[in-house]
């Protein structure tokens, strides 16, 4: 490839320590050779072809040569030549400030060469005297960076200007073609997984396209390793070509696939990765690249975007591939079910892993817990729970409020407990949430009493972990113990604690005001509702008429009914309150107006109405055949 820079007549004149010599190519069949020697102090060894010479090379200094074509000329000087080194150059053109185009040839010529010592001189001081003056004065990049061409038919022109890269040229690239020594793919391959750990983008491309060149190949392990190195560095167009590379010499692996679609999920979406795991599912030459390792990494590709269908689609293909799934892939399902809401199809691939024989990591186990309490499965949550014991790993706080709160709902307050005293002996410190679950246990227990002694040991010793969730778990015990007081006494310490009271709260102190048969405190707890700008839903309405219907409050609960928006569940509760209390008339007018106003009744309103109206006929009946008739 060299060689072709010689292709044309040459006239070359070479000076070396006074030994100047001109050399004229134009007939090969007639050349001409003379040479005239000043001081023959140094000697320089002649061949018969012009060829190339390492060794020569290396004992040359000061030499200055210029050499001459028909079309034009180029030219260079190296003032301190020690070595040599080729570089066969690979890539596509790239312009280059300075462009230089040698060869790295060391001309020998035959004997019998004829000099002429004025003419040589006077032409290479016209040259030293042309360069200097050049662009060229500053010393020439290494050889590295020089260009080869094949062709060297160049335009005329002043060798001072960058000469204009021709057809059937190869330029410099980003990246360059070394010689190689070492011919063994192992230790080669072993060089580029060396670099590529280290980061060393350039090196280890340079030193894998050299092996391209010279036909060798790197192994599968150490390609990985470099595609991963241009990912790291951010080289995502390099990174893909290199990747159709592999894949053209069939030099891929499932790990490889796998660091390319995190790598378009990264770059290009979630839609691009999902596409090129089409298409590689697709291609019959990749399906040994179609490990399990692939399909967890495209499932961790869909849980980051929370789509559990394909994620599920994936679990279903890979079953029906014949891979068996490793702990990561459970680990993956389980996290992203659980995450979107489908905790059958988490305990689903729970109950799947430990079918296989798989022990489940921790982060899998504590989701676990927290799918069975929404499930209500609280004897696999405890199961799992005394596993991760056994295993002497350590539930987080999560996991034990989770299994409390799932143990409360299902009225297991004593096993709730336990876990309370587990949570303590981990180390965890039981913050709203777990004081929350247990109020709730307690509750559900119908345990009131301790629920509300919880209450006070909260408020004295973790005042700060206070909530509005944890004063209406109070207040719900006291609606069911007929607490009014202590009810009011609640309500007071919220408004006080600067929280802002909602219109639930409001309604379990009227809730408790209408067990304990105290409608008037129920009114003024309503009217101090209304001052605090407090909007009354229909619950609140219902409990207040409930309590004045048993307090036998009618004026007010006609003031209620005239105060708000005609609504059917307070008319129905005021027909029933009515007719339980014997007001018969009073609730067939109200019943009259709920008609009229084009509110639907209940059933049991219309049951109450039809047996009201059918004793008002019978009596009717029964008094007009037992009153005496009048004679005439």
């Amino acid at each position: 490839m060299m060689g072709e820079v010689l292709k044309n007549s040459l006239s070359i004149i070479n000076t070396s320590y006074g030994f100047s010599c001109q050399h004229n190519s134009n007939s090969p069949s007639s050349r001409e050779h003379r040479i005239r020697n000043h001081c023959f102090r140094h000697s320089l060894p002649c061949y018969s072809p012009i060829k190339t010479n390492r060794k020569h090379a290396k004992c040359m200094h000061g030499l200055s040569m210029v050499s001459m074509s028909e079309k034009g000329l180029f030219g260079f000087e190296i003032t301190q030549l020690r070595m040599i080194r080729m570089d066969l150059l690979y890539g596509s053109t790239r312009r280059m400030n300075n462009f230089l185009i040698v060869s790295s040839v060391v001309a020998s010529v035959e004997s019998g060469l004829v000099c002429e010592e004025e003419e040589g001189k006077t032409f290479i001081q016209r040259r030293k005297e042309e360069l200097d003056s050049s662009s060229l004065e500053h010393k020439l990049p290494p050889w590295r960076n020089l260009v080869i061409h094949q062709d060297s038919d160049l335009e005329p022109g002043d060798v001072n200007q960058p000469p204009t890269v021709l057809k059937g040229t190869v330029a410099l690239h980003e990246n360059r073609v070394h010689f190689l020594e070492e011919r063994d793919e192992q230790i080669l391959s072993k060089r580029i997984l060396m670099l590529s750990r280290s980061d060393k983008v350039t090196s280890a491309l340079e030193l894998h396209r050299s092996m391209e060149f010279c036909g060798l190949r790197p192994h599968v392990h150490a390609c990985n390793s470099l595609l991963s190195c241009l990912l790291r560095n951010e080289t995502f167009d390099d990174a893909l070509r290199f990747y159709e590379f592999m894949k053209k010499n069939k030099i891929t692996s499932g790990h490889t696939s796998s660091l390319m679609l995190k790598a378009v999920a990264n770059a290009e979406g979630f839609d691009s990765a999902l596409k090129m795991f089409a298409e590689l599912e697709g291609d019959c030459r990749q399906k040994k690249d179609f490990d399990v390792i692939l399909y967890n990494t495209m499932i961790s590709v869909c849980g980051k975007e929370n789509n559990w269908v394909q994620t599920e689609r994936l679990w279903t293909s890979m079953k029906e591939s014949g891979h068996i799934g490793t702990r990561v892939t459970y680990r993956l399902l389980i996290s992203i079910f659980v995450r979107c809401g489908k905790n059958e199809l988490a305990l689903e691939a729970y109950h799947e892993m430990v079918h296989a024989g798989l022990e489940p990591s921790e982060d899998a186990m504590q989701a676990i817990i927290g799918a069975c309490t929404k499930e209500g499965e609280w004897d696999l949550a405890l199961c799992v729970f005394q596993n991760m014991l056994n295993s002497e790993l350590k539930p987080n706080s999560v996991a034990c409020n989770a299994l409390i709160n799932s143990l409360g709902k299902a009225g297991k307050v004593k096993l709730a407990l336990r876990v309370y005293k587990f949570m303590e002996s981990l180390g965890h410190t039981p913050d709203s949430y777990t004081w929350n679950a247990l109020l709730g246990a307690l509750y559900r227990s119908n345990l009131h009493a301790d629920a509300l002694q919880l209450f006070e040991t909260i408020k004295r010793e973790h005042r700060s972990q206070l909530n509005i969730h944890l004063y209406n778990s109070a207040l719900m015990s006291c609606e069911k113990l007929k607490f009014w007081d202590k009810a009011l006494q609640i309500l007071w310490q919220m408004e006080a604690s600067a929280l802002s009271v909602p219109t639930a709260s409001y309604n379990l102190v009227i809730g408790a005001c209408e067990a304990a048969r105290k409608p008037k405190v129920a009114l003024q707890i309503y009217e101090h509702m209304i001052h605090q700008k407090c909007t009354p839903d229909t619950f609140t309405y219902l409990s207040l008429i409930r309590g004045c219907i048993w307090g036998s409050l009618w004026a007010e609960v006609e003031e209620i009914l005239d105060r708000v928006t005609p609504n059917a569940s307070l008319y129905n509760a005021v027909v029933h309150g009515m007719c339980l209390r014997g007001k018969t008339e009073s609730a067939k007018k109200l019943y009259m107006r709920m008609r009229k106003n084009d509110l639907q009744p209940d059933g049991k309103t219309r049951a109450l109405m039809l047996q009201n109206l059918s004793k008002n006929s019978l009596r009717r009946r029964n008094r007009s055949y037992y009153s005496p008739r009048k004679k005439n």
